[in-house]
């Protein structure tokens, strides 16, 4: 049981600081019309997270990362992917009804991949965190202790995604949504901000 809580609650405080990949979930559960069209970003985050993290557990996270020169790519990439995607949130200007900042299926699906999986800074915290702490376990403690990790995404995003819906219905002149949204693009370039003293430390 110790490993079970133990992973629930190390990938829950990693999970709850707000990130670029609960922004975007946070967003698409408040623009989508209807919870069910927002399936496909809850689902994509969950998938991206759940490789993640087995990646940590079984060391390959950790591998790839002590290569200097990948970890460069990683950097440079994540840090003009995140601009970007501040920029794209800062823009986007939520109408009464939220469909203008709705996207279909396909553009969740690469949305949320790329924010999941281009983010240094939560590939570092999956693989240092999650893919050390679990090197004490063997057998069927890893085993739980992975499961409740994972389990820890999948609740974490479909109930980010039911708190965006339900903050998306009472905001009836998209002002909330407004405030919410520069407010993340503001962490989120932050977060570029800090990608880019790693660089610098990096070369």
């Amino acid at each position: 049981m110790q490993p079970i809580i133990h992973g629930f609650l190390l990938a829950l405080g990693l999970i709850l600081p707000l990130g670029v990949q609960n922004v975007f979930v946070f967003n698409q559960g408040a623009n989508q019309k209807q919870f069910k069209k927002a399936l496909p970003v809850i689902i994509t985050a969950s998938i991206c997270d759940t490789v993640l993290i087995l990646l940590a557990v079984f060391g390959v996270s950790l591998l790839i990362l002590s290569f200097s020169w990948l970890k460069m790519i990683l950097f440079v990439g994540g840090f003009f992917f995140l601009l970007f995607m501040g920029w794209s949130v800062w823009r986007s200007k939520p109408s009464k009804s939220s469909e203008a900042a709705a996207l279909p299926i396909k553009k969740q699906v690469t949305f949320a991949a790329s924010v999941s999986l281009l983010n240094p800074h939560a590939l570092l915290d999956t693989a240092g965190v999650i893919g050390t702490s679990s090197i004490v376990y063997s057998g069927a403690e890893k085993l739980g202790f992975t499961m409740a990790c994972i389990s820890v995404s999948w609740l974490w995003f479909i109930g980010l995604a039911f708190a965006g819906k339900w903050i998306g219905e009472r905001d009836g002149n998209g002002k909330r949504l407004l405030f919410i949204n520069r407010l993340s693009a503001i962490l989120i370039w932050g977060v570029a901000l800090y990608i880019a003293k790693e660089i610098i430390k990096l070369l």
